[in-house]
This record gives structure tokens, C-alpha cells and sequence, in this order.
């Protein structure tokens, strides 16, 4: 049905162009009842008690700002393993708590800060407006630049600058969450990314004795996964550096190395490697004594640990790092430094 064909009485009351309906019919039940008188709020007619929400405002950006700061101050101070008892969640980490309630409160006195701004001090009047073409004529453009600039006066911004600077500063504080997480992704290039717990006088010790390894312990054609001395299972971090120093020790014939630098690095035909594939970090834990091959169980990739580890079968990228060993004075198998090439998998800082 069109409009043509609705009673003249059944049709919506014109509005004037203060966006006012006019008087309908009153057998017409959809007239329009226009829109109802504006009321004033307190803060628009006493300076003080707009002087009051400013405050307000103002408080809750500040709060923000403390927030932050105090989210920060927690991501360095507190430990990762430090736990609270919160009733009746338990025995929780401290940190991420902590972290947790700062971020929330920062983050909330922003929201709460803008909505009470908007709701006390900007302009609440009530505007109607007939909708219009997709494509805005410029003098609807030129209605809606002089729209945003009165909302912008009326928002009094530049006038309140109390509310603004705090602003301001809370907007500008609260990213710094951000960033000081980036540094929770991980270690930083040229640190723990290159280097594990090996390094020169440290001794080679059997991972299921404790003993220190001498080279008469070691017989030809046995495989031995040592760790570095110092690290014991018990230890915060073990599974992290274990899952980087895990060594593999072999004693082949020298007469059967064909890698002059792996002959070097080794003592009496004792080599050792890193356990840990180059694939995707699996802890290699197969050898074959008659071909002196060693093979990852996660993928078969194969590793000859006669011709300096290089990759002979499987998708790993590259060989395993040798680590370079010799006896001490007392008769010890010794490490002579780090691996000089990153543990397991490749990543983006292998140069």
C-alpha cells in the first residue's frame, strides 16, 4: 500500500524545522509526539557543580596514570614465581594478579572518566535530523564541520584544561602496558637465544649417574647424554636450560672422523653434540655404532656424527652444534666454551 492510498488522518505529523511535531489528529494513533522538552542538568546552570565533575574526571584519568605506573612497577619488581591466596580462587601467581588488577583499573578509569565527561559536561540537547543521501551535498558537509565545531566548543576542551591535560596523560601512559609486555616475548636478541649454561671449565656430568665423566667412562660406540655441572633437576628453570644443554657424547675410532674441526674439538675420539635437533627441538636419543648416525624419533632425521653432525636424511635444516671438550688437571671431561651456533631449530637472529 502507498502512501497515496493512506487516509490523509493516518499519516505522521510534519515536523517543523526545529525538529518539533506538529499537533495530530487525535484518531491518528502514529503521530509523531515529537521530542520532549530539554531539561537542563545541574552541572549547565551551576559553575560549581560543574567545577565538581570536572574533578571527578579528573581523578579518574589520574587514577589511570597511577595504574599504569603501578602495572609496570609489578612487571619488574614482583617474581614469576611468587604466589598469593586469593579466597576463593586459591593459590595464584602474584604477577599476573597484580598485572591483571592494574591493567583493569587503568584501563576502566579511562572508560569511566570519558562517560561521566560526556554525561555532566558536554552537551546533552537533543538534536533531530531527517536522514539523507549516502553522498552528502556540500551543504550537508558544511552543516556537519559546523556541527563539529560546536561540539568541540561545547565540549569546552580547550577551556577545562584540567580535564584535558589529564587526559591526556592517561591516553598517553596506558600503551607503555604494551610495550613493557613486548619484553615478556622472549629473550633478547644476542643473549639467552645464543648462549646455554656451557662454558669453558665446566664439566661434563652423566645425566643419569651425577658423576663427573672421565674419558675412560666413555667406551667406543656408547652413546652418553651429559649436562653441564651445576644444574640439578630440583632447580627453578631446569626443564629451560636443559631443553638448550643437553649434550650427547660418542667415542669413535679418530682413525674414523672425517671432519678435520670435529677431530680437533674432541678428545681421544670423544665427541660431543648438542642433543637437541635442528628440526623442531626434539631431543635426539637413536645411534647406530656401526655408522655412527644418530636419528631424531619425531621426524627420522639422521645426523653422522663422523662427518661433523651434518644432515644426511630428514627435513632438519643443518647440522648439530658441536661443543668443544678436553680433560681437566684431576682427569675430567671439560667443556672449552659455548656452542658457537644456536641450539636447536633455526630462528630469525642466525645470522
Amino acid at each position: 500500500m502507498s502512501s497515496q492510498d493512506i487516509p490523509e488522518e493516518n499519516l505522521p505529523a510534519e515536523r517543523d524545522e526545529h525538529g518539533a511535531a506538529e499537533v495530530a489528529d487525535e484518531k491518528n494513533p502514529f503521530a509523531d509526539p515529537g521530542l520532549p522538552p530539554h531539561e537542563h542538568r545541574i552541572q549547565d546552570i551551576d559553575e560549581r557543580a560543574a567545577k565538581r565533575s570536572e574533578r571527578t574526571v579528573a581523578l579518574l584519568f589520574t587514577v589511570s596514570m597511577l595504574a599504569t605506573i603501578g602495572f609496570i612497577a609489578a612487571f619488574v619488581a614482583i617474581p614469576v614465581d611468587k604466589s598469593v591466596y586469593i579466597f576463593p580462587l586459591g593459590h595464584i601467581s602474584a604477577l599476573n594478579f597484580t598485572l591483571g588488577v592494574t591493567l583493569g583499573i587503568a584501563l576502566f578509569t579511562i572508560g569511566a572518566g570519558a562517560v561521566h565527561w560526556a554525561r555532566t559536561l558536554m552537551s546533552d540537547v537533543e538534536i533531530a535530523d531527517d536522514r539523507h543521501a549516502i553522498e552528502a551535498s556540500p551543504e550537508v558537509k558544511a552543516k556537519v564541520m559546523a556541527d563539529f565545531r560546536q561540539g568541540a566548543k561545547e565540549s569546552a576542551l580547550g577551556r577545562r584544561k584540567l580535564i584535558r591535560n589529564t587526559m591526556l596523560g592517561a591516553l598517553t601512559m596506558v600503551p607503555l602496558s604494551g610495550v613493557v609486555l613486548l619484553r615478556d616475548l622472549g629473550p633478547l636478541p644476542e643473549t639467552k637465544l645464543r648462549h646455554t649454561l656451557w662454558s669453558k671449565g665446566k664439566l661434563l656430568v652423566n645425566m643419569n649417574t651425577d658423576e663427573p665423566l672421565r674419558p675412560e667412562d666413555v667406551a667406543v660406540g656408547s652413546l652418553t647424554f651429559a649436562k653441564p655441572e651445576g644444574l640439578e633437576e630440583h632447580d627453578h628453570g631446569f626443564q629451560n636450560e636443559i631443553a638448550k644443554a643437553a649434550l650427547m657424547i660418542v667415542r669413535i675410532q679418530p682413525d674414523d672422523i672425517k671432519d678435520k674441526r670435529e677431530l680437533e674439538w674432541s678428545h681421544d675420539g670423544i665427541v660431543a653434540y648438542s642433543k637437541i635437533c635442528t628440526h623442531v627441538g626434539c631431543p635426539i636419543s637413536l645411534y647406530e655404532q656401526q655408522t655412527h648416525h644418530v636419528l631424531c624419533p619425531c621426524h627420522q632425521s639422521t645426523f653422522d656424527l663422523s662427518d661433523g653432525a651434518r644432515v644426511i636424511f630428514g627435513p632438519a635444516g643443518h647440522a648439530l652444534p658441536q661443543l668443544r671438550i678436553g680433560v681437566n688437571d684431576e682427569g675430567y671431561l671439560e667443556a672449552l666454551g659455548d656452542f658457537e651456533e644456536p641450539v636447536g631449530p633455526a630462528f630469525w637472529e642466525r645470522g
